[in-house]
């Protein structure tokens, strides 16, 4: 069997093998055509319950005792075939298999119901098998077809266990794992080395990728943001105080009686007048001020510089009324009377 361990490249006994299979690749003695089913379809007839569920636990087939004949001058440590689908001229349906039993109908064999749907196969269509010699394998790359797959508890003790009835992998091939009165298919994506690897007493790395009813958790989406006031985004200390106004509020009596109507006060009645009169532009009267009578501007004009005059002279008689006020004398040495101590 081929190698893919320099260290077994050195070994003279895997030399010799080698040569022996170089020698049947080129000329197979097994290198033919067979009609093929699938052990379920031959439950009733030719197989007995056990052996269809050991057909359908694994990649084995069941060949007929003529191809036993053929075989057995080889000597082959491990019987590896290749099988093919004839019938597939757009694309190359190739899987691998080992042998499980010699007991088939001549010119027929027995396989695994998954396989024959792998290779697109139906009862009774021909497959072409021969011998093949596959490197031992350091690394495969599954993938399953549902996530309950990943339901199970231990996926290393359940290959460990289901792997045991496999001889050998294919890349592109899709195989059936069975366990605890369960199927689960698992497709094959990658190995190494590529096309196919045995894994019959060798150390196999394996991998495992998304299944391929696996979907992305969806992102919760950002739920859509109120429009934003204004107003409340101002800053508490920029918001204005309001102004105290003293003595703006509503008195009530105790007696529970209206309260008389407020006196108006001199200060509306003149802020009353200068509204009436800034609302008159026309008038040509001084604002702040409120006249009585005509509406002639020259009269008003007369009034206005009489009641000036007048004003005049009473300030100038009130400036000539007040007293004058007189300073303090001066201090002046030496210029008081003198008087003497005889009279």
């Amino acid at each position: 069997m081929a190698s893919s361990r320099p260290e077994d490249r050195m070994n003279p006994n895997w030399i010799r093998q080698r040569m022996i299979e170089m020698e049947i690749e080129r000329d197979p003695p097994l290198n033919r055509s067979y009609r093929c089913y699938s052990g379920t379809y031959l439950k009733d007839f030719y197989l007995n319950a056990d052996q269809a569920a050991k057909l359908e636990a694994g990649d084995k087939i069941f060949m007929p005792p003529s191809a036993l004949g053929i075989l057995s001058p080889l000597n082959l440590p491990i019987m590896l075939f290749q099988l093919r689908n004839p019938k597939a001229a757009d694309r190359e349906l190739v899987s691998h298999c080992g042998v499980l039993e010699f007991i088939a109908e001549e010119d027929t064999i027995y396989m695994p119901s998954w396989k024959m749907r792998s290779l697109q196969l139906e009862e009774g269509d021909a497959v072409h098998i021969k011998i093949a010699f596959l490197p031992k394998g350091r690394f495969v790359k599954f993938q399953p077809h549902t996530t309950s797959f990943l339901d199970i508890t231990n996926p290393r003790a359940v290959l460990e266990k289901t792997l045991r009835t496999f001889t050998c992998f294919t890349t592109g091939d899709t195989i059936m794992l069975p366990y605890n009165g369960k199927e689960y298919y698992v497709d094959i994506v990658e190995t190494k080395p590529p096309r196919g690897i045995s894994i019959v007493d060798t150390d196999c790395e394996v991998d495992f990728v998304a299944p391929l009813d696996y979907k992305e958790p969806e992102k919760p989406v950002a739920a859509a943001s109120p429009p934003t006031n204004k107003a409340a985004l101002v800053a508490p200390d920029q918001v204005e105080e309001p102004k105290f106004s003293p003595f703006t509020g509503a008195g009530r009596r105790l007696d529970g009686k209206p309260l008389p109507p407020p006196p108006i006060s001199s200060s509306s009645f003149v802020a009353a007048a200068s509204n009436g009169s800034s609302s008159q532009g026309t008038s040509g009267r001084a604002h702040g001020k409120l006249v009585f009578g005509t509406n002639n501007a020259a009269a008003n004009r007369a009034t206005n510089s009489t009641n000036s005059q007048k004003e005049i002279e009473k300030k100038a008689s009130k400036e000539q009324a007040k007293p004058e006020k007189k300073e303090p004398p001066k201090f002046q040495p030496f210029t008081g009377k003198g008087y003497s101590l005889k009279g």
